[in-house]
């Protein structure tokens, strides 16, 4: 900010003696740092946003963990109450620790799945950020939320300017994604489109939802007929301008918000098998 400052006092006060291309480079440097300027408040909006996930993260294994903490104490209550019972031929001590046992167990078992979910997860995250360029890793956004895979792809990367048609440059990122879903068969894969909330006015397209849903519709085609990823497992939809990320009053904002999610669901009940069958990296 201090440099804003000082570029626009200099111009103030030389401006009766420098020339004019040199006027018009202040100018243009100035332009510039304004544009990283308004950059760097959106980046720190979008880590604030982050860092506010994982908190509610942290606080709900928190009272997840209380939860366990209270049960335990209820047990011990139980076991404690069973044993004073017991001195008067009450109740049936072995039968309680068992139950006691099969509790125990049971919340290991969920602990257990839980634990290999997010390790199944960080592996598919792993397999797929380690394939991807830098220059792509600049235009795709990968994370793991509430152990669900969201891959976040620029519009200008898949799609033809103001078109639903895949462009070139979108082969070898798809063929990347492709591989992951692939190798993971037992994921649901949801092709979620999103876009700004500038009107768009072109033939047969009627509104910004219908766009959104034509190019996720592309991309469940090129996935389907380019890389042979099962149809059955995918679905095509739209939240056409009504999910941004970002400002859409800017264009860095705008930009951000014309994206296509691909979103990939474990399924709960398979996770064990999962974890086991998960490709070794390679």
């Amino acid at each position: 900010m201090k440099k804003l400052i000082i570029i626009i006092t200099a111009g103030m006060l030389l401006g009766s003696c420098v020339s004019k291309k040199q006027f018009a480079e202040l100018q243009t440097n100035y332009t510039s740092l304004q544009g990283q300027y308004q950059q760097a408040k959106e980046e720190l909006a979008s880590k604030t946003a982050t860092i506010k996930s994982l908190e509610e993260r942290l606080a709900e294994a928190k009272a997840n963990n209380e939860s366990l903490r209270s049960q335990y104490e209820q047990l011990q209550k139980s076991l404690n109450m069973s044993i004073a019972q017991n001195t008067e031929g009450n109740i049936n001590i072995s039968k309680l620790v068992d139950e006691i046992n099969a509790s125990n167990k049971f919340i290991k078992q969920l602990v257990e799945a839980k634990d290999k979910s997010d390790s199944l997860n960080m592996v598919l995250t792993n397999n797929l950020t380690r394939s991807l360029s830098k220059e792509e890793l600049s235009e795709v956004d990968v994370q793991v939320l509430k152990g669900v895979v969201y891959i976040s792809l620029a519009d200008n990367m898949l799609y033809q300017s103001g078109s639903y048609k895949i462009n070139s440059r979108a082969a070898e990122t798809l063929s990347k994604i492709a591989k992951i879903i692939n190798d993971y068969r037992d994921y649901e894969v949801l092709i979620e489109g999103n876009t700004d909330n500038v009107p768009i006015s072109r033939e047969n397209i009627r509104n910004n939802w219908d766009l959104a849903a034509l190019r996720a519709s592309s991309v469940v085609q090129e996935l389907q007929n380019t890389y042979g990823v099962d149809p059955k497992r995918m679905t095509a939809g739209s939240r056409g301008e009504y999910n941004p990320i970002a400002d859409n009053d800017t264009p860095l904002g705008r930009q951000r918000n014309r994206r296509t999610q691909i979103i990939i669901t474990p399924k709960l009940d398979e996770f064990l098998d999962l974890i086991d069958q998960a490709p070794a990296d390679e």
